[in-house]
C-alpha cells in the first residue's frame, strides 16, 4: 500500500487470512431444489441470543464452501450439508476491527457455525436451528429480501476505496462521505470528498465511462487524499456491479470504489 494512505487515520485492510486445511467427506456439490448451494441468504429473524449490532447474518453457498458475515468480518470455510446439518471446517476470516455493539458479531457467528446447526430449506426461506433448540435463525434468499438497487437514480455513498493492492476503509472516508448519483439521462452529481462533483456518464451494460469535474475548494490533507482516490476511480471507464444495496466500481486503471445506496 502506498504511503499516502497512512494519513487517512485508522485504516482497515480487508486481507483474507489463509484457509487452513480442507474439509473431508462428501459434500452437496450440485445445486438443486433441496439445497441452498448457489444462493445467498440474509437473516430476517433470530429467536434466541440476538446478533450483536443487529447483523444481519448473510450466508453464501457455493459447491463446497460457505461465506458468512454477521455485520463485522467475513468468514469462509469448507462446508458439507449432509443429513440436513451445516458442518463447517477450516473457517478463516478477514481482519477488520468492529467498534461498538458489532464487536461481538464474530463470536456469535462462530458459535453458530461451529455448532453444526440443522438447516431446512422451503423455497426462498432457509431456517437454521442450533443444537440446543433455543437458537433459530430465519433467512430469506437475498434476491427476495434485498433486490438489487437501480444504478441510475439511486444516491450512493462511498464506504471504501479499492487500490491495485488492497481494499481500504477509514474513519476519514466515513466522515467525508463522498457521494455519487447518476441520473436517468446520465448526468453525474455528488461530492468527491471535499468538492462538489458534476459531469456525465456513458453507460453500456455494466460498463460506465465517467467524465467528471469538481469545484476547487481545499480541505484537510486527509480529506483531500480521499478525494484524489475517488477521482482516480472515476477517471474514465469502469465496470459497475450492483449487489442488493452495494455498488462496486472498478476502473481499468486498477482503482475503484465500494458504495452503499442511501
Amino acid at each position: 500500500m502506498s504511503a499516502h494512505f497512512l494519513r487517512f487515520g485508522p485504516i482497515v485492510l480487508l486481507a483474507l487470512s489463509a484457509i487452513a486445511g480442507c474439509g473431508s467427506g462428501h459434500s452437496s456439490s450440485h445445486p438443486d431444489k433441496e439445497t441452498p448451494v448457489g444462493r445467498t441468504f440474509v437473516s430476517t429473524e433470530v429467536d434466541g441470543a440476538p446478533i450483536p449490532g443487529g447483523g444481519p447474518l448473510t450466508l453464501t453457498f457455493t459447491a463446497d464452501r460457505v461465506t458468512a458475515d454477521a455485520g463485522c468480518n467475513k468468514h469462509s470455510g469448507m462446508v458439507t450439508l449432509d443429513d440436513h446439518k451445516l458442518r463447517v471446517s477450516g473457517l478463516a476470516s478477514t481482519l477488520m476491527a468492529c467498534p461498538g455493539d458489532r464487536e461481538g458479531a464474530d463470536e456469535w457467528l462462530s458459535g453458530l457455525l461451529n455448532a453444526d446447526p440443522g438447516w431446512h430449506l422451503d423455497d426462498a426461506r432457509l431456517t437454521l436451528t442450533g443444537n440446543d433448540g433455543r437458537t433459530v435463525v430465519t433467512m430469506l434468499d437475498k434476491k427476495v429480501a434485498q433486490p438489487d438497487r437501480p444504478l441510475r437514480g439511486s444516491p450512493w455513498t462511498v464506504t471504501g476505496l479499492i487500490t491495485p493492492d488492497a481494499q481500504i476503509r477509514s474513519r476519514t472516508i466515513d466522515e467525508a462521505q463522498p457521494t455519487l448519483t447518476i441520473a436517468e439521462d446520465g448526468a453525474v452529481s455528488g461530492k468527491a470528498g471535499c468538492n462538489r462533483l458534476t459531469g456525465k456518464a456513458d453507460m453500456s451494460d455494466n460498463t460506465v465511462t465517467f467524465h467528471v469535474a469538481t469545484t476547487k475548494m481545499m480541505c484537510s490533507p486527509e480529506v483531500m487524499e480521499v478525494e484524489r482516490s475517488v477521482l482516480r476511480a472515476l477517471d474514465g471507464k469502469t465496470t459497475a456491479t450492483v449487489d442488493a444495496e452495494v455498488l462496486t466500481l472498478r476502473n481499468d486503471n486498477g482503482n475503484g470504489l465500494t458504495l452503499r445506496a442511501s
